[in-house]
Order: structure tokens, then sequence, then C-alpha cells
């Protein structure tokens, strides 16, 4: 039985499954040349690996956060939900040369079936709808100060 609590649980899973994320960058990078579209390639290594690191500065802060744990759970699958839909949508946009509706600039005018344009369209979509009030979460979860407040420390005397 694990006797550690339950954030230092999350904070471990965060940071492994950022390790994770970061290696799938990493072997996402090598197989840029073989992807039907090495420009959506490169944008999904960078993806993996800024996103992976995401992971890891989140777990090392984890148990700094002040939310009540339904709101830890919830952050918790939001932020694992958006990093790695966020390097999957894209790696299957290299891999289908799609994308170019949403991603112009890494799409290259490589343009989909409607279904894989669809999916990638949702994929975007919806980990935009993940991350962002992931990181508002965060951000209102560091709020306050770690300091004990003005009046219950001792001012500074001088040799006047």
């Amino acid at each position: 039985m694990n006797s550690l609590p339950t954030r230092q649980i999350a904070s471990r899973r965060l940071m492994r499954l950022g390790v994770i994320l970061f290696i799938l960058g990493l072997l996402t990078g090598l197989a840029i040349p073989m992807l039907t579209n090495p420009r959506m390639g490169l944008s999904s290594h960078l993806e993996g690996v800024m996103n992976g690191m995401f992971l890891l500065v989140l777990g090392l802060i984890w148990n700094k956060l002040r939310l009540s744990r339904m709101t830890m759970q919830i952050t918790f699958w939001l932020v694992i939900y958006g990093t790695y839909i966020n390097w999957a949508t894209i790696l299957a946009a290299a891999v289908w040369g799609a994308g170019n509706s949403m991603m112009p600039i890494a799409g290259m005018g490589h343009q989909g079936s409607s279904l894989q344009e669809g999916i990638i369209n949702f994929g975007l979509v919806s980990l935009t709808l993940a991350i962002l009030p992931t990181c508002v979460i965060v951000w209102w979860g560091l709020r306050g100060s770690d300091d004990p407040p003005a009046e219950l420390t001792s001012p500074v005397e001088g040799n006047d």
C-alpha cells in the first residue's frame, strides 16, 4: 500500500508523464524526414518536448497549489489530455499531410480529407479548451504568499 499523500502521487505522475511525453517528442524529431509534411512533424516534435517540460514543471509545483481536491483532480486530467492531444493531433497532421485549415504556416498547403481535417480541428479546439483553463487554475492556485503577514513579523530596528 502506498503511504504517500494524494498530492505527492499526482505530482510524481505528472513528472513521469512529462518525461514520457518529452521522449515521445524526441522520437518524433527522429521521424521528421519520413513524414508527409516534415514542417508539421517539426511542430509535433516541439510540442512533445515543450509539453513534456510543462508537465515536469507542473509536477514540481503541484504541492504548492492552493486548490480543492476536486479542482486538483480536474486540473490533473485537463493538463494530461491537453498536452498529449496537442502532440498527437499535430503528429497526425504531419503523417496525413493535413492541417492546413487550422495551421496554415506548418500546414504548408497540405490539406487532408474532410475526416482528417475534422479530427485535427477537434483535437486543436479541445486541447485549447483544456490547456487555457488549466493555466488559469494553476495561476489561481499559486495565489497568496508563504511569508507570514507583515503584522506578525518584527520590524527591523535601526541604530538611531
